[in-house]
């Protein structure tokens, strides 16, 4: 399966589109395109995926992923259960660089908004505080006219570019941009295999399978496109839902330990302090 370039249909000749979702689940494929997307979650949870960064999601959720960033939020899998009480609703802010105009952001005024689109290269995530500060700024875009929407949008940024560094967090290690169409690419049904069975053992073997690889291809591969080894990848997948567990759930740690794919105990430990900084026991009592 290769990465998916995506292009709107009716976008090319729009230098702006705001898309409300009101859905059981979200579903898209690990997938870039040229335009930048602010999006804003307002109901879901679940892990998304902004270059070689893997983090949880929840309502407040607000991140600006830059041009041709490989990008992916799935949801929980309860939400694909389709239970009527679980909705996702999501606002997508897609846009251009030129969307106010050529030159627009190489003006000294609008220096704030070209750093931070410089930073949205690598993704950035703004804490859940900001997130909900801008929601109602967010949500009546969808009912604005094209240019009003427009004027809105440009205040969001400026808003946004005006937050300290510690207000928000830079999501991918590398430059993990991808710049053509034609590229072939395995990662989103290997991702999307991970994601679905992170819970249970899965070897190598298994995902170099779904990549129709061999092994020691396969470990190139997904190194270089991810920056990081397989095994690193599941343990993280695992951890930033058992982080997610912790705040979200009232059960006992040994039980997300073996919820989310781990057989031994200190090994979840292990992992999860190399990976979040803190033992999960230490995790859950400072949030």
């Amino acid at each position: 399966m290769k990465l998916v370039l995506k292009n709107l249909e009716g976008f090319t000749s729009q230098r702006i589109n705001i898309i409300k979702k009101e859905m059981p689940c979200l579903d898209t494929a690990w997938h870039y395109h040229s335009e930048y997307e602010l999006l804003y979650i307002s109901k879901s949870t679940g892990i998304r995926f902004v270059g070689d960064d893997v983090s949880p999601f929840s309502p407040g959720d607000l991140v600006l992923v830059g041009s041709y960033l490989p990008h992916l939020w799935r949801n929980d899998e309860v939400y694909y259960e389709m239970k009527e009480d679980l909705m996702v609703k999501t606002i997508v802010m897609k846009f251009t660089k030129n969307f106010m105009g050529e030159g627009t952001f190489d003006v000294p005024e609008f220096a704030s908004i070209k750093n931070l689109l410089e930073q949205s290269n690598f993704g950035v995530s703004f804490n859940n505080a900001i997130g909900k500060a801008l929601h109602d700024d967010i949500m009546e875009l969808s009912n604005l006219s094209k240019g009003e929407q427009s004027i809105k949008l440009m205040d969001i940024l400026y808003k946004l570019s005006q937050y300290e560094d510690d207000q928000k967090t830079i999501l991918s290690s590398t430059d993990m941009r991808q710049f053509t169409k034609d590229r072939p690419d395995r990662l989103d049904s290997v991702i999307r295999y991970i994601s679905d069975n992170y819970k249970t053992e899965i070897s190598l073997s298994d995902v170099a399978d779904v990549a129709c690889m061999t092994t020691n291809s396969f470990c190139r591969f997904f190194k270089k496109m991810t920056n990081k080894s397989f095994t690193e990848f599941l343990n993280e997948v695992r951890i930033r839902n058992a982080s997610r567990m912790l705040i979200q759930e009232d059960i006992p740690i040994s039980e997300i330990c073996f919820s989310v794919g781990y057989k031994s105990i200190p090994n979840f430990n292990k992992q999860f302090k190399n990976i979040m900084g803190d033992t999960p026991k230490a995790y859950r009592y400072k949030l």
